[in-house]
């Protein structure tokens, strides 16, 4: 129908199938049914088809430190790259392609984005490179993104290729509750990290963007290991539960400690901060229930401490939560992290403390929420020298505001 009153307004549609269109196609169509090991050969072969060579897919380490190869047919498989000192760091950390000049040719390094969490970084060289190769690679190394996260839901090899080093069974269950680490759209901004990477126990977080309201929950389980792992489980699951049910804060709250209550008596609680962002107006509202103030964050300093009445932590049964709120103004930043950060301490020594955190805060050199946060989360740990006796929690937020309609002002 379309098409015919096209036709009759004698508009002349090309329905034609470009050479780029035909590979990505080609290269979607083979994906649905292919077996995850052979994802990375696939995409080697299709990269050959537009005169590339020397393919590598580079995936984030858990602790964020190098981008480490995936091993498989037709891949050049090297040493990982540093994500601080290289250029497959640079395009993984900006999240825009970089080109080295080499010579045989063009070194390219493409971020694979899922969304705008960033997955890794698809490597080539090419002998040239102009406009329309860039933006052929870059929409190959999107679907190459979608394809590696989808198909790692049916295979341990992406997983694998992510270690450096062995990880707990807690640490595991953390990992597979996690949502992406990062998320990013125009009115709101969202990075969390955790450590100890390869040992986290009861520490962890999760998020959600319903319509113009930002949910996020931050957790620190009490106790260590396997124990603490559990008892986070059925705290994020509470959570999910009652925030899907789209009941208000206070309810969330009451219901996440209605079940580790029954679940795990009056000996065992969860500390918390939840919270709700109304990303269109700014307006933000929370509850506390034990954990250190959240700190708010305008111009790269520290204005304030989020701090309110305070609540009893999750468990101990039939608490009725104290709510806060805080209006932010657009470009504000607001800091949520877990004690294990500030409380940590060398045998005898002082504990880091909230005001040396505060000033790594303003010193950050990382520019975007998600740099911002991993060079936090690492310049802290190079502070302590390695010492993590405990689990160490940091997720900022960052809100720009704008109208919940902003997809009607995109070219679509």
């Amino acid at each position: 129908m379309i098409a015919d009153e096209q036709e009759s307004r004698g508009v002349v549609v090309d329905r034609s199938e470009g050479f780029g269109e035909r590979l990505l196609g080609v290269l979607l169509d083979r994906a649905h049914e292919m077996p995850p090991q052979l994802i990375a050969p696939l995409v080697a072969e299709e990269v050959r088809r537009i005169g590339g060579r020397d393919v590598s897919i580079l995936l984030q380490d858990y602790e964020q430190l190098v981008l480490t190869p995936l091993p498989g047919r037709n891949l050049t498989v090297g040493e990982p790259e540093s994500i601080d000192d290289s250029p497959a760091g640079t395009a993984f950390l900006r999240a825009s392609p970089v080109e080295q000049p080499q010579a045989d040719g063009i070194r390219m390094f493409l971020p694979l984005l899922d969304g705008s969490d960033q997955v890794g970084v698809l490597a080539l060289t090419l002998d040239t490179v102009d406009d329309d190769d860039r933006r052929l690679l870059r929409r190959l190394a999107g679907l190459v993104a979608d394809m590696l996260v989808t198909k790692s839901n049916y295979t341990d090899q992406f997983f694998q290729a992510r270690r450096r080093e062995s990880m707990s069974v807690a640490a595991e269950i953390q990992w597979s509750l996690l949502p992406p680490l990062t998320m990013l759209t125009p009115q709101v901004v969202v990075a969390g990290i955790l450590e100890p990477a390869y040992n986290i126990a009861g520490d962890s977080f999760d998020y959600a963007l319903n319509d113009d309201i930002l949910h996020v929950a931050i957790i620190d389980a009490m106790g260590h290991g396997l124990d603490a792992a559990v008892l986070a489980t059925v705290a994020i699951g509470a959570y999910r539960h009652a925030r899907r049910a789209d009941v208000g804060l206070a309810e969330l709250y009451m219901f996440m400690d209605d079940a580790i209550h029954r679940q795990f008596g009056p000996d065992h609680f969860v500390t918390a901060q939840m919270m709700r962002l109304d990303i269109g107006t700014g307006h933000l509202q929370w509850v506390n229930a034990g954990h250190p103030a959240a700190l708010l964050i305008r111009g790269r300093r520290v204005i304030q401490e989020l701090t309110g009445p305070s609540t009893l932590p999750v468990g101990f049964g039939g608490y009725i939560p104290q709510l806060s709120e805080q209006q932010l103004q657009r470009g504000n930043r607001v800091l949520f992290f877990t004690d294990g950060l500030v409380e940590e301490h060398e045998s005898g020594g002082e504990q880091f403390g909230e005001a040396r955190l505060i000033t790594f805060v303003e010193s950050a050199q990382g520019n975007s929420v998600r740099e911002m946060v991993r060079d936090l989360s690492h310049t802290l740990m190079r502070e302590r020298r390695g010492i993590t006796t405990d689990d160490a929690t940091l997720f900022l937020v960052e809100w720009s505001g704008g109208s919940a309609d902003y997809l009607a002002s995109l070219d679509l």
